[in-house]
């Protein structure tokens, strides 16, 4: 019998974002130096779709002029203009909105970019990420240090801590030994999937399991035989909406992956990119669920 569980935050639509390609890359600092003072900026440009997402959370986002396509949550930020995907970005269309401020993900790019952006004078922050609980509040800290809402930080960091430590704590007490494997996409029958160092695999630790990849870091294509020698347990994959996310009966079309133990009992878990390797204020959310979904699927 098929088992496909389809999870995205609850009471929102299904969106298609372009997050995934930004967390498959390991992240490199924007600029070198010291972060400018943006704490009266009022027309900010907000680059990654955790640091928009933190900005809403902080009541900050009347001062959002612009975000970038990775910026899909809340609803509300996609009324905003997109000034391009984050590591692709066109100084031209960020100048266009009349910045007055860039919050800055770390790694967005690219440097010829990022040096046109300096040299016209509009001060940023950047913001480092790391796939961890530390990561998350230290964005919150640091967003809302640098747009002076540093009490407002405090409290969401606070909130945000609490529930992820429940989320954890009770993942862990599930006592679970699941291996997953995170495929970030099957273009053309070629898996890439997550090792260490990576959104996904700090996901599936907070969830109390174990990354069925976790030979190698980084984000790679693997063969057949790396495939069946994981032994994964569940496939865990990016909802990309109706019309683009892989239904169970393609992905174990596979060969490799229908000879695994997720294959042979066809466990496949999809979740909303944003929500599930975003690494926001939604992700004890996101660990409840994920862990939700691998009771469901008896893990």
């Amino acid at each position: 019998m098929m088992t496909l569980v389809s999870l995205r935050p609850s009471g929102r639509a299904l969106r298609r974002i372009a997050l995934a390609a930004a967390l498959a890359l390991p992240a490199t600092p924007a600029f070198a130096e010291e972060a400018a003072d943006i704490s009266a900026a009022q027309r900010i440009v907000a680059i990654g779709g955790s640091v928009t997402e933190i900005v809403y959370a902080l009541g900050e986002e009347a001062r959002l002029v612009a975000r970038d396509s990775t910026s899909g949550f809340p609803p509300a930020a996609a009324e905003l203009p997109d000034v391009g995907y984050m590591r692709a970005l066109s100084p031209e269309g960020v100048l266009s909105v009349r910045p007055d401020a860039i919050l800055m993900l770390e790694g967005s790019g690219p440097p010829e970019a990022l040096a046109v952006l300096r040299e016209a004078g509009v001060p940023y922050v950047s913001v480092p990420e790391s796939f961890d609980r530390a990561g998350i509040l230290g964005k919150i800290d640091r967003i809302g240090a640098a747009i002076g809402a540093g009490d407002k930080a405090a409290r969401l960091a606070e909130e945000v801590g609490a529930a992820l430590d429940e989320a954890v704590a009770e993942a862990a007490a599930r006592g679970r030994e699941a291996r997953i494997l995170f495929i970030l996409s099957m273009n053309g029958g070629r898996i890439l999937a997550s090792g260490t160092g990576t959104a996904a695999n700090g996901m599936i630790e907070l969830a109390g399991a174990q990354n069925a990849m976790g030979v190698f870091e980084g984000y790679k294509q693997i063969n057949d035989e790396a495939v069946i020698a994981a032994a994964p347990d569940v496939i865990l994959m990016i909802s990309r909406g109706e019309n683009h996310t892989a239904s169970a009966d393609e992905v174990f079309a596979n060969a490799a992956l229908a000879q695994t133990p997720a294959g042979q009992n066809r466990r496949l878990i999809q979740m909303d990119g944003l929500y599930l390797i975003g690494f926001g204020p939604r992700t004890g959310a996101a660990v409840r669920d994920l862990s939700a979904a691998l009771a469901e699927l008896g893990l």
